[in-house]
């Protein structure tokens, strides 16, 4: 089986490219070969990379200097996450968290890591939820729980007091919230941020071929990708726009903030979903990033990408609050 090796950019920052040049990259066939076979293969293969994940995230807490208070809302799990400095336009704001990891890795203390990045540069309290996986909560318990946080805070601050947003899964899920929202006539966020979300799960979108082995995070659709995607929908069709929601409606969406890279193997999925929102009717924002592979601004968050990324999404929300 034949890969690329790409080259490293030559545009992007040197700070990005140093991050990519040191980043520990596997083959297709690797990528395959490690992908787990079983629930349990599935649950090692989760705790290990939960285990690294977590050692980042510590040193990140410290380092923006945010507390964490751990609670339940809606009998959730959930991690408050409050920053040393509230911006003033974000007194009595709220920001809905949702964690990225293709729906089954990163629960836990490491589904505050892009919280982290959000409650300090942002300067906003963040509710960062841990919700139930695969392989023993598949489809839709991911979305249930956001769903039930999201009521929960409606009731407590009102939907004008809202923003949602997540990375890649997380992505995924702050657009199926919406889409349910909408469904079930709830008042919607003021805003939301959908980094490279994961909308479409049948292997579809182009630019999991033009990209594949070019993306040194996610580097194939085939092995991990694949089989997570079955593993969250288990009796669902891929298809199924509550698994998919590229193959919802995005009528009457709130303004969206999008964020992805040249790179990034879910670049088409991000680009699909910004189409579908503006042929609706709605507005969003649309930030790509040269040479930038799949959630490189949050893997990298001490770049020029990273820091450009939640400027303006603070901006963003701002403008839309």
């Amino acid at each position: 089986m034949t890969t690329r090796t790409p080259t490293l950019p030559k545009a992007a920052s040197d700070a990005l490219v140093k991050g990519i040049a040191n980043f520990p990259t596997l083959t297709k066939d690797e990528v395959i070969a490690a992908t787990p076979a079983t629930n349990e293969e599935w649950r090692s293969y989760s705790q290990a990379r939960n285990a690294e994940q977590k050692k980042k995230v510590k040193k990140m807490k410290k380092e923006l200097e945010v507390g964490v208070e751990l609670l339940r809302l809606g009998q959730v799990v959930v991690r408050k996450l409050t920053p040393n400095v509230i911006s003033p336009e974000f007194e009595n704001k709220a920001y809905i968290d949702v964690h990225g990891g293709a729906f089954v890795l990163f629960g836990g203390l490491p589904s505050i890591e892009e919280g982290l990045l959000v409650a300090s540069r942002l300067g906003i309290v963040v509710y960062s939820v841990d919700y139930r996986m695969p392989p023993t909560f598949p489809s839709p318990a991911a979305l249930n729980d956001v769903t039930s946080v999201y009521n929960t805070l409606l009731e407590e601050i009102g939907a004008q007091n809202i923003l949602v947003g997540g990375t890649s899964a997380g992505g995924g899920l702050v657009l199926s919230l919406v889409q349910t929202l909408i469904q079930r006539n709830i008042p919607l966020p003021k805003a939301i941020y959908v980094g490279t979300p994961w909308a479409d799960l049948t292997n579809t979108s182009d630019s999991l071929v033009t990209n594949e082995c070019v993306d040194n995070v996610l580097v194939t659709y085939e092995g991990q990708l694949k089989a997570a995607a079955h593993l969250y929908a288990r009796n669902k069709l891929l298809s199924d726009p509550s698994v998919s929601p590229i193959y919802g409606s995005f009528a009457h969406f709130p303004p969206t903030y999008l964020v992805s890279g040249t790179r990034d193997m879910f670049l088409s999925d991000t680009v699909r979903v910004n189409r579908a929102i503006r042929d609706s009717g709605g507005l969003t924002q649309l930030e790509l990033f040269e040479g930038l592979s799949h959630a490189e601004y949050l893997i990298f968050y001490k770049t020029p990408e990273s820091e450009t990324t939640y400027r303006l999404m603070k901006r963003f929300f701002l403008s839309n609050l």
